[in-house]
């Protein structure tokens, strides 16, 4: 009798345990409204009283399945032609609740919300919308383990702090992203909320320890019923007026003045496929790079892509095993920095089925050197992709830069498949072909690319094998070297210590060895840190590396000690400093060893929640071992003033010096954007030179001399049909 007691409790207890999992793996499903919520930060719409909601909100940094220090809640529905989320966070200590009123994509320092949406729940991409306590937006795109900022989406959201914590309502149109032809439609989410104060970020679903941050396979499927499947038309036309204006033979000339008209065009072709064309595009920058010691490089500055009409489906066109760890030589196949002056563009992109991705652009470049006769070069870029299990796909990338006389071209197939839960292997293999008629060249090249890696809670891993032919060459995309054989290793444990002031301690390993092939010589590269992780906002990480570098057929040592350090003081100043003291090369003709400090500094400040203040600071030097000789020290300086009169409207000015180019740089802008694509920008810059204009020659002097500015006036309306 007792054995069929304990059997019939443990029979129960079974049906319980398989009831839980069941609920657990069940697929979210928002509420269906006709009367949509008011985007106010305010809960006292109808909808969200009965609107289905999660919480239990788990940690994933600084460590995992922990619960998260205060409550969350997130409510979801949808209607015909948007999705709603509300989030009710709740905090103990508003008055500690970091925000401000930034502008865009500026507040992953603060606390924030995030809805992360798998529109395809397909595993291979997701689109993040990021939310301030203030309502202040961010969002990106997230494929083959990288997240892309720079992309900007039409949403809607706001949000309030109260005495209970803050709320933040989002509208999401459908409009807005891509979304499988079916009905249902199947996505799937991953909430996520970040404390600031604590250095916390947790999820709803919990991220397993076991799995580490493999994001794409542990989100929550979700369904929608009866959406719109809709017929997009976007219409964007701009108008532009620029002029420039330099110090010549001892007086400010005009020496150009552009006047431009653009348009372009979005159409859904699908829910799922957009083509996208534009005619005399304006691919301008609002706002200069930041400046960068530019002496004594092997290889060229790499900066961002910034230009809007390139931005959208840019993550489809990462190529397995590429950047695959800190000395990969093959950093990005396809950079479109690399198209300077496009007459027109077109791009096709989106799914094909369900299994397929498309996206492919093309450029028509107007150069402006017209070398050899040449005055356009055509940039077209083909990528494949067809999903497999998990997270993991094969695919096929063409691309090319075709002069009359000459062009580059790369093709090739990539892929990577999860070998476990909590490990990827990657791989390419690239062939490229240039031809230079007039000089009778027509070179191929190859780069073969394999990478195993994989993460817990507890450890990461890192396994990579490169091998880079000496005449492969990429001008649409970017390289530091070719000619080179690699194989390398990462180690990191990491470590929970029992403290309160110290989080986690993550300690690294990594070795990789190099052949240059040029001199059939061995170069090697090791080095070894602790970074620990304290309680709240501070981080410190020593690092000791030693390494060899081949260049010229020498081998030069350039190992050395790194120190960084940051933290968050208070809401409102933050610091963070780098400093490297290092065995360095100095590149030319005539090489030779030397030793070299570098340090990079960033500061910022912000008094209130409208103004910002954002200082940076870089310094290079280099020394000759032999004879301890200076050749060159490279101060940086950059400040960053901003006032945020609310979300649409801000003005900024940035002044930069550089002391070893002895030039001065102010940059003003006024900025007012409604949504993306509807903005009106005003910016003035000047660039001053410590020189004078004497005798009809121009000779160094202290003071500083205006030797060109600049005035534009920018402003576009999206029409949304």
């Amino acid at each position: 009798m007792n054995f069929f007691k304990s059997g019939l409790v443990q029979f129960f207890f079974l049906l319980l345990l398989i009831t839980i999992t069941i609920k657990a793996n069940e697929p979210l499903q928002p509420l269906f409204t006709t009367s949509p919520p008011i985007i106010d930060g305010v809960l006292d719409d109808a909808i969200w009283k009965i609107a289905p909601s999660v919480t239990g909100f788990k940690t994933f940094i600084p460590d995992f399945s922990k619960d998260m220090k205060e409550k969350t809640v997130v409510y979801m529905a949808y209607d015909k032609e948007n999705l709603y989320f509300a989030y009710k966070c709740y905090d103990s200590e508003p008055d500690k609740i970091k925000a401000s009123v930034t502008n865009r994509d500026n507040i992953r320092p603060e606390d924030w919300i995030c809805i992360n949406l798998d529109s395809f729940n397909d595993q291979q991409s997701l689109y993040a919308f990021y939310v301030n306590p203030l309502g202040i937006q961010a969002d990106s795109r997230f494929a083959g383990g990288a997240e892309d900022p720079g992309i900007d989406f039409v949403w809607y959201s706001a949000g309030k702090i109260d005495d209970e914590g803050y709320i933040v309502e989002v509208q999401i149109p459908l409009k807005s992203i891509r979304y499988s032809n079916n009905n249902p439609v199947e996505m799937a989410v991953f909430f996520e909320r970040k404390i600031s104060r604590y250095s916390e970020q947790g999820s709803y679903p919990a991220l397993d320890p076991a799995l580490g941050y493999a994001f794409l396979t542990q989100l929550k499927p979700m369904f929608y019923y009866d959406v719109e499947h809709y017929t997009l038309l976007e219409i964007l036309p701009a108008v532009t007026y620029g002029e420039r204006h330099i110090h010549e033979n001892g007086r400010m000339i005009t020496d150009n003045v552009t006047r431009d008209l653009s348009l372009t065009m979005k159409y859904g072709i699908t829910s799922d496929l957009i083509f996208d064309g534009t005619y005399n595009p304006d691919f301008s920058q609002v706002e200069a790079d930041a400046g960068q010691v530019d002496i004594n490089l092997r290889s060229a500055l790499f900066f961002q892509e910034k230009r809007p009409f390139f931005l959208e489906g840019r993550e489809n066109f990462w190529i397995a095993a590429t950047a695959s760890s800190e000395v990969d030589p093959v950093r990005n196949i396809l950079h479109t920095r690399t198209i300077g002056n496009p007459l027109l563009g077109a791009k096709l992109s989106g799914k094909i089925g369900d299994d397929n991705t498309l996206s492919v652009i093309y450029a028509l470049d107007e150069l402006t050197d017209k070398p050899a006769g040449d005055n356009y070069v055509h940039v077209p870029f083909f990528r494949y992709k067809r999903s497999l299990a998990g997270d993991g796909f094969i695919g096929g990338v063409a691309a090319s830069r075709e002069f009359k006389n000459s062009s580059n071209r790369i093709g090739g197939l990539d892929g990577q498949i999860r070998i476990s839960d909590s490990s990827i292997l990657e791989a390419h293999g690239l062939l490229t072909q240039t031809k230079i008629d007039s000089l009778g060249l027509d070179n191929s090249g190859h780069s073969i690319g394999i990478k195993y890696s994989g993460g817990s809670r507890d450890f990461d891993y890192e396994f990579t094998a490169r091998d880079v032919s000496e005449d492969f060459q990429i001008d649409m995309g970017y390289l530091w070297r070719t000619g080179v054989s690699i194989g390398s290793a990462l180690l990191r444990p990491k470590i929970y210590p029992a403290w309160d002031f110290i989080q986690r301690i993550d300690a690294e390993v990594f070795t990789a060895q190099t052949k240059d092939k040029f001199f059939a010589k061995w170069e090697t590269f090791n080095h070894a840190s602790v970074n620990f992780i304290f309680g709240g906002r501070y981080q410190f990480k020593v690092k000791y590396s030693y390494s060899t570098e081949i260049f010229l057929g020498e081998n030069f040592k350039t190992g050395g000690f790194h120190l960084f350090a940051s933290g968050q003081f208070t809401n409102n100043f933050y610091f963070g400093v780098l400093w490297r003291n290092i065995d360095a090369v100095f590149y030319d003709a005539n090489p030779f060893q030397g030793h070299s400090n570098k340090v990079t500094a960033s500061l910022l400040y912000e008094p209130s929640e409208q103004f910002h203040a954002a200082a940076d600071f870089v310094f290079n030097d280099f020394y000759r071992k032999s004879d301890d000789t200076k050749i060159y020290d490279y101060p940086l300086a950059r400040l960053k003033l901003t006032y945020q009169v609310n979300k649409y409207l801000f003005f900024r000015g940035i002044v930069e010096y550089n002391e070893f180019r002895k030039q001065l740089l102010t940059d003003l802008l006024a900025s007012f954007t409604y949504i993306p694509g509807t903005v009106i920008f005003v910016g003035y810059g000047s660039m001053f030179h410590k020189v004078d204009w004497r005798e009809d020659k121009y000779v160094y002097n202290n003071s500083l001399m205006e030797t060109q500015r600049g005035f534009f006036f920018k402003a576009s309306y999206l029409w949304r049909l």
